[in-house]
């Protein structure tokens, strides 16, 4: 059926200021959302319709939001969750990540390991990924496949490495060219518009100009987007620097390769100068934010508000396994906390909300990765959304005492959701209109939206 109706506690944002919380309706036809807002208005706005449409109800302490958008994972990486956190970042990679990430040239282990990872993300409520997958053309191609089969929405990054290593995880220069453009044909090839390749060098350290200009190229032939890493440590940054004597800073390593343009994202940022953040927002690149792993490998406290108050797009990532959490949820949390902490260790830093934070996990997010219709509930966006029940079985208990109303009582159920809920309140997760969570069932019927308008006005 083409049409489906939400009509209850309804939760989104389109800017980091401005948080919408109602109750009101969500109209969905053929995975778009056709209309949205109160309840009042419903009958002026869809009088004329006669159209047969599934309804459904939400309850009282439910509410509908967006869809999380993840900006920065690993995939590869997850069997390593919750392993050599007690290292710091360039050691981590050479004890753990490299030796795993090789494994992938077994496609088998790839399929294996990547259906779980995407289906972990949905589970959390993760509509939209943006993935590094391994080295391996073949392996990470089975990524795309785990995430069409559970129908995510998903930007695919085969890593690119042409930098010599003590595990001999990288590629000859020109091969690794070849096989990039080999998977991004193969990407496309499925004509799924739900899964898109994403150029991919690692970061400067394990890929060279030649590479990076190469790749540049293949980003304006393809017109792909490009994903990498920046200023995540300090020691990572005086690498880079000695790598690359001819430049002033990390990020104008990957402007002189034409890295940095619109549709670029790059993850961490967390030591940026002033004159790299105005060099980001001219190129009009965006930081994914990565609270968890920042703090667990010892990187530092990336300044999110230094960040937005110098005009940069940001997002959120997971950043496992770096990160130790495959949520959001944890991600907007950790988010607040570096914020908050910088907030009490500096003058003048402002730490983000609960409001901004719900913004940077769904329109932020899609902002940050250029889709134009996502992330919040507007006229023609895809419908990438979540059902949150907030006392479903799980940490939030209910408590007889007399609620809020209106507006104050759903921002109520959302704060509670954002502090303490996890991946049990998530009871339905859409992407592009088709449910791909279902952990109840809500009151739903098949019924004409004049007879739903009916029912609601009485008339």
């Amino acid at each position: 059926m083409s049409w489906k109706i939400f009509l209850g506690n309804i939760v989104t944002s389109s800017k980091i200021n401005e948080l919408n919380a109602f109750s009101g309706y969500v109209v969905v036809k053929d995975g778009q959302i056709n209309g949205v807002g109160k309840l009042v208005d419903l009958e002026q706005k869809y009088k004329d319709f006669d159209t047969e449409c599934e309804v459904i109800h939400l309850l009282p302490h439910q509410f509908l939001m967006p869809g999380f958008v993840d900006c920065h994972t690993h995939a590869p990486q997850f069997p390593n969750i919750g392993l050599g956190l007690d290292l710091p970042l360039l050691q981590w990679l050479d004890k753990y990540t490299f030796p795993l990430e090789k494994k992938y040239e077994d496609t088998q282990f790839a399929a294996q390991v990547y259906d779980k990872v995407v289906r972990r993300l949905l589970d959390n409520g993760t509509t939209t990924a943006c993935y590094f997958g391994s080295l391996h053309s073949e392996g990470t191609v089975e990524l795309a496949k785990s995430a069409l089969k559970h129908k995510q929405r998903a930007f695919i990054g085969k890593v690119s490495m042409d930098v010599k290593n003590d595990t001999g995880y990288y590629n000859n220069t020109q091969d690794e060219l070849i096989q990039v453009k080999m998977f991004i044909e193969k990407i496309k090839s499925f004509q799924n518009d739900l899964v898109k390749p994403i150029i991919t060098p690692r970061f400067a350290l394990s890929c060279g100009g030649e590479l990076m200009k190469g790749l540049a190229e293949l980003a304006h032939q393809y017109m792909c987007p490009i994903q990498t890493h920046v200023s995540e440590n300090q020691k990572e940054i005086e690498a880079v620097l000695a790598m690359f004597p001819d430049c002033s800073s990390y990020s104008e390593v990957y402007d002189r390769c034409d890295i940095l343009k619109h549709r670029c994202i790059l993850a961490h940022g967390v030591w940026l100068s002033d004159a790299e953040l105005a060099l980001l927002v001219s190129r009009r690149a965006a930081v994914a934010h990565c609270p968890a792993s920042n703090t667990r490998l010892r990187s530092g406290l990336c300044p999110v508000r230094r960040l937005l108050d110098h005009g940069v797009t940001v997002g959120l990532g997971t950043d496992v396994s770096g990160g130790d959490s495959a949520s959001i949820l944890d991600a907007m949390r950790r988010a607040m906390d570096v914020s908050t902490h910088l907030e009490m260790l500096t003058a003048g830093e402002r730490a983000l909300d609960w409001r901004e934070v719900f913004y940077l996990a769904t329109r932020g997010g899609a902002e940050a990765l250029s889709m134009d219709s996502n992330g919040s509930f507007e006229s023609s966006f895809d419908f990438d959304a979540l059902v949150v029940d907030v006392y479903t079985d799980g940490q939030v208990d209910k408590f007889d005492y007399p609620p809020a109303s209106g507006e104050e009582y759903i921002l109520q159920l959302l704060q509670k959701f954002i502090y303490v809920g996890d991946d049990r309140n998530i009871v339905h997760v859409y992407v592009k209109g088709e449910k791909v969570k279902d952990v109840n069932h809500l009151e739903k019927k098949v019924a004409t939206l004049q007879s739903v308008i009916k029912n609601l006005t009485g008339r």
